[in-house]
């Protein structure tokens, strides 16, 4: 691993940063061969902003609202292409963007369900968690997908599954999902590096 030359990453946060926070664990111990070089955050006062800043990790603050979408997302990527990004990475992230040609195939979402299973505008934190069991699902788990012009839609690249047990609650189902999430999107990273994504 010591010869694999990291992956540059910018990472788009809309709320807690914790995929944030776990990517820079991972990397910090030597896990996952990346660097983040910049993160971007659709509000300022989220907790994913301050641990970027708190990382020393160039931040851009760039609200969607009253923005068109080709400008904003312009903004955004342009944002990430300025980092020198080879990988855009959602992290929490839950607005749509236009993506430009450059980085088409280039941007990841991670989903908290098994899509194309409870994915779609809305479906986002504890509403999935909710429908899941609502649904009487058996089992739920997370998507790590490529994205498109569509919400949680572009091609699946890699997914874990976890058992939904009789006495779960939205916030159990949550946790053992997101703990899901923390070994499948760096992998999904390291696979994108070395090629061997589908």
């Amino acid at each position: 691993m010591a010869d694999v030359r990291p992956l540059r990453l910018a990472v788009l946060v809309s709320g807690s940063g914790r995929t944030l926070e776990n990517l820079l664990e991972r990397i910090s111990a030597g896990r996952l061969a990346a660097t983040v070089e910049a993160v971007i955050a659709s509000r300022g006062d989220v907790r994913g902003a301050r641990i970027a800043e708190l990382a020393g990790i160039p931040l851009h603050v760039l609200p969607p609202a009253g923005r068109p979408l080709e400008a904003w997302s312009t903004d955004v990527f342009n944002a990430c292409q300025s980092a020198g990004a080879e990988l855009v990475v959602m992290a929490g992230f839950l607005h749509l963007l236009a993506i430009p040609q450059q980085f088409v195939g280039r941007v990841i979402n991670i989903h908290p369900s098994l899509l194309p299973a409870f994915g779609g505008k809305g479906f986002h934190g504890m509403h999935v968690h909710r429908a899941v069991l609502e649904r009487g699902c058996t089992v739920s788990g997370c998507t790590v997908h490529l994205v498109d012009a569509e919400y949680d839609h572009g091609r699946i690249l890699l997914q874990r599954t976890v058992p939904v047990l009789r006495d779960d609650t939205p916030e159990s189902v949550a946790a053992r999902v997101f703990a899901a999430e923390c070994d499948c999107l760096p992998e999904a990273i390291a696979r994108f590096a070395s090629g061997s994504l589908p």
